[in-house]
C-alpha cells in the first residue's frame, strides 16, 4: 500500500476514535459513578387507589385524583424490563407493629372476597414492628411490597442475580404527616428511629454490597473534597452494588447528619448545599427551573436525582419539554412515574435511546 494512503487511513481511524470518545462511547469500565445517566421511578412501590376511592376523590378534587392514578410494577420487574435502576420508597415507622395494617380506605370499599384478598395486611406483615412502605396511611395506602426489609430483600436478590448492574440508587422518604383522614397518628422520626433506618438496611445488605459515604470519602477529611477531588467510584469497582440517599431536607435531615460530620458511619447520603462538607448528592426535582444548578452540580461531581414528570400532567398531555430537560440537564438518575406508557393516556414515556441500562453522561460527555 502506498504510504500516503497508509497515512492516509491512519488519519481516519484517530478521527473516527476521536470521535467515538467525544460522543461518550468511551470504555464503561473507565466512567465513574457520576459519569453516567440511568432512568429511576418515582414512589417505586406505589399502586393508585381502587376505583371506587379515586371516584370519591374525584367528586371533591379532580386534579388530586389525577395526581394519584397512576401504578408501578413490582420492583424486580422495573429492574428486568425497564432497566431502571433508581427507586424511592416511602417510609413510615412502626416501632411497635400494626399501626397501619388496617387503613380506613380499605375498610371503606364493598367488603367481599376481592377486597379480602387484596387487603395490605392479607399476609400479616403489616404487624410486624418496623418500617412501612406505603404513601399515605388513609386512602392512599396500596403498595407492591409491604414493609422496607421485604423491598431491600426483592433489591438484594435481584442484584446478586445480576452482578454486573450499574450501582442501583434508593431514595428514601421518611413520612410524618398523613394527607387526608387516616385515623391514625405517625410516629416521628427521633434520632433513635432515624438510626433504625440504617439498621434495617445493614440487616440485609453488607458493607461489601453497598456504597457508602465512609468508601467515597476515604482518607478525605469530608465527602466534597473526596468528591470534587478524587471523584465517585469507577464502575468497574462498584458493579452490582446499591446505594442509599435521604429525600428529606430541613430538619430531618439535620437530626441525620447530627454527631455524624460529614455522615461518619451512616448509610446513607443527604441532600445539602454543595458548599456542605457532606456534599455529594443533590436531589433537584424540577429539571426546567432548576437546569442550570442541575448542571453546575454535576459539573462539580455531585450525583443529582431530578424528575422528568409530576402529578401524570406530561402523560396525560403527552409534553415532553421537562422529559427533555431533565436528559440535557446531565442528572445521573432520572426518575419518572412512566418507564412504560399508560394506554389510558398518550404514548408519554421516559427512556435513555436504544432503552439501554445507562449511557455516558451528555453534560461530561457532550456530543457533537
Amino acid at each position: 500500500m502506498p504510504r500516503c494512503r497508509r497515512s492516509f487511513y491512519l488519519v481516519l481511524v484517530l478521527w473516527i476514535c476521536l470521535g467515538v470518545c467525544r460522543s461518550g462511547s468511551i470504555n464503561a469500565q473507565d466512567l465513574r459513578l457520576n459519569e453516567i445517566q440511568t432512568i429511576g421511578t418515582h414512589n417505586s412501590y406505589r399502586l393508585a387507589p381502587p376505583g371506587e376511592i379515586l371516584s370519591l376523590i374525584r367528586l371533591t378534587t379532580p386534579s388530586a385524583a389525577e395526581a394519584l392514578d397512576y401504578s408501578h410494577r413490582p420492583i424486580p420487574q422495573q429492574f428486568d424490563d425497564f432497566n431502571i435502576r433508581q427507586l424511592e420508597l416511602d417510609l413510615y415507622a412502626d416501632p411497635d407493629g400494626g399501626l397501619y395494617s388496617n387503613p380506613i380506605g380499605h375498610a371503606s370499599l364493598p367488603q367481599n372476597a376481592a377486597t379480602a384478598r387484596s387487603h395490605p395486611n392479607v399476609d400479616g406483615a403489616m404487624d410486624a414492628p418496623g418500617m412501612k412502605v406505603l404513601h399515605s396511611p388513609g386512602f392512599d395506602y396500596r403498595s407492591t411490597v409491604a414493609t422496607f426489609v421485604a423491598a431491600l430483600r426483592q433489591i438484594k436478590e435481584w442484584s446478586q442475580s445480576h452482578p454486573s448492574h450499574v450501582p442501583i440508587l434508593v431514595l428514601v422518604e421518611l413520612k410524618q404527616s398523613v394527607v387526608g383522614p387516616a385515623l391514625v397518628k405517625p410516629v416521628a422520626f427521633n434520632e433513635t428511629l432515624l438510626d433504625e433506618v440504617d439498621a434495617e438496611i445493614r440487616s440485609i445488605f453488607t458493607d461489601q454490597e453497598l456504597i457508602l459515604p465512609d468508601q467515597v470519602r476515604g482518607t478525605h477529611k469530608t465527602l466534597r473534597d473526596a468528591v470534587m477531588k478524587n471523584g465517585w467510584p469507577r464502575l468497574s469497582e462498584c458493579r452490582g452494588r446499591v446505594w442509599f440517599a435521604l429525600d428529606n431536607e430541613g430538619t430531618l435531615r439535620d437530626r441525620y447528619l447530627d454527631g455524624h460530620p460529614s455522615l461518619r458511619d451512616r448509610v446513607l447520603f443527604v441532600s445539602v448545599d454543595p458548599q456542605h462538607p457532606a456534599a455529594a448528592f443533590r436531589k433537584l426535582n424540577d429539571p426546567i427551573k432548576r437546569f442550570r444548578e442541575i448542571q453546575d452540580a454535576v459539573k462539580r461531581g455531585l450525583i443529582v436525582r431530578t424528575r422528568a414528570d409530576a402529578e401524570t400532567r406530561q402523560a396525560r398531555s403527552g409534553d415532553t419539554r421537562r422529559r427533555e430537560r431533565a436528559f440535557e440537564s446531565g442528572a445521573q438518575y432520572i426518575s419518572t412515574d412512566y418507564p412504560v406508557a399508560d394506554p389510558r393516556l398518550t404514548d408519554y414515556r421516559v427512556v435513555l435511546p436504544g432503552e439501554v441500562e445507562y449511557r455516558a453522561n451528555p453534560v461530561l460527555f457532550p456530543q457533537d
